[in-house]
């Protein structure tokens, strides 16, 4: 998106243009810009790298250690960052626990847990859907009961599709722990140390043959009563609340923007009919709209920082950022994949049939398949596109 920055803009600009070139290693470059598997040190690096300069936490009070950015300052880096091709910050502590424990957590929790996110001292995974429990989160099922004593929660049941929870040391739960009111009045929110006993990781393996997501299962675990945030059966008001910040970071404007730098070079590499690819009429039609669209949800999203970053919680917006915003992400990964039309047979090949035999590929287009297929879960994790419709009918609307 071409803005007109101020001269001061300009300078952090130019500043963070410096950092990434510097910091962002030919290597992690290559698998970003490749859509390679990153490890947990490649993640953690990055974690640390930002977090020295003082730029990991940028959504967060200068008090509790945070950059506190404006719109703008925010909407610079997340464009330079993924036009550096450098990793994409683990969200979970920083971007939806974080935000949590702010407005909700007792100050002995904030003193405790946030220097960790910062520091990396712990790595957070979330502990929200269930099988059964996904779009219709309010019917989950995992059960927390306090002991008699009055000292811990036990903790008895299961969470699926856990991100990255293979790396995890902790993980922050809704679990039920009143069965005889409204579903949405008895959930609690718990903060969970993966090393208790009775807390069982089971990968779930995907068609890519990547270890991306998890089952967590917790059998007898017990809870100190400390880990519970907030009030005991408030914490679908905690959930709703850390939902709305992941919902407006799962747009991805900046990857977007990379994206379609990607499908436009693409497309005047590949040819047809004797011209390159973008100067099809229909693709090119194609390609003009996803960018008009784009172009208008980066000023959207502009708008909903600056809220988030005055201390007020994204509302039915980031709904409908999230909504449009995965739209058009997979709608640049399909004009990707199509652009790259042979090219991007060598991802199935080695997924399906496990053999190194792949196509020449002069355009380096062989990532798009993969990415086109993993970026379909985007309209369903993070609340499914059409239940956030449903929201925004019914807050717009009064439907």
């Amino acid at each position: 998106m071409d803005l007109s920055y101020s001269d001061e803009e300009k300078a952090f600009r130019d500043e963070v243009r410096a950092f990434l070139a510097e910091k962002v290693t030919p290597d992690l470059k290559a698998k970003v810009k490749g859509d390679g598997e990153l490890t947990k040190a490649d993640m953690e690096g990055w974690h640390a790298t930002l977090n020295e300069k003082g730029w990991l936490a940028p959504n967060w009070p200068k008090k509790f250690g945070g950059a506190e950015w404006n719109a703008v300052q925010k909407h610079i880096f997340e464009e330079e960052a993924a036009a550096a091709s450098a990793p994409r910050i683990v969200p979970f502590g920083l971007g939806m626990l974080a935000p949590v424990l702010q407005k909700f957590g007792s100050k002995e929790q904030q003193d405790y847990w946030l220097p960790r996110i910062l520091n990396g001292d712990d790595w957070w995974c979330q502990g929200y859907s269930e099988p059964g429990a996904g779009s219709d989160l309010a019917s989950l099922k995992c059960e927390a009961v306090l002991n008699d004593a009055g000292t811990h929660y036990v903790v008895n049941g299961q969470k699926t599709w856990t991100t990255l929870g293979q790396h995890a040391n902790m993980i922050f739960c809704l679990v039920r722990t009143d069965k005889t009111v409204k579903s949405q009045e008895g959930i609690s929110f718990l903060l969970i140390d993966m090393e208790t006993p009775g807390v069982e990781v089971r990968p779930i393996i995907l068609l890519d043959g990547t270890h991306e997501v998890n089952e967590v299962w917790f059998t007898d675990c017990e809870v100190p009563v400390e880990n519970l945030v907030g009030e005991e059966n408030k914490g679908w008001t905690y959930a709703k609340y850390l939902l709305t910040h992941e919902r407006t970071n799962i747009a991805g404007v900046g990857f977007s923007q990379a994206g379609l730098k990607a499908v436009k070079r693409l497309a005047r590499q590949e040819m047809a009919n004797g011209k390159p690819l973008i100067e099809n009429p229909h693709f090119a039609a194609r390609v003009a709209q996803v960018e008009i669209d784009l172009m208008a949800m980066s000023t959207t999203n502009m708008r909903i920082v600056s809220k988030a970053a005055a201390g007020t919680a994204p509302g039915v917006e980031s709904s409908m950022l999230k909504v449009k915003g995965t739209i058009i992400r997979q709608e640049i990964n399909d004009l990707a994949r199509r652009a790259a039309g042979v090219f991007a047979m060598p991802f199935s090949s080695e997924a399906v049939e496990g053999t190194n035999e792949v196509l020449p590929d002069p355009f380096g287009a062989g990532p798009v398949a993969a990415k086109y297929f993993n970026n379909r879960k985007l309209s369903i994790f993070g609340g499914s596109n059409e239940i956030q419709r449903g929201i925004i009918a019914k807050v717009t609307m009064g439907s």
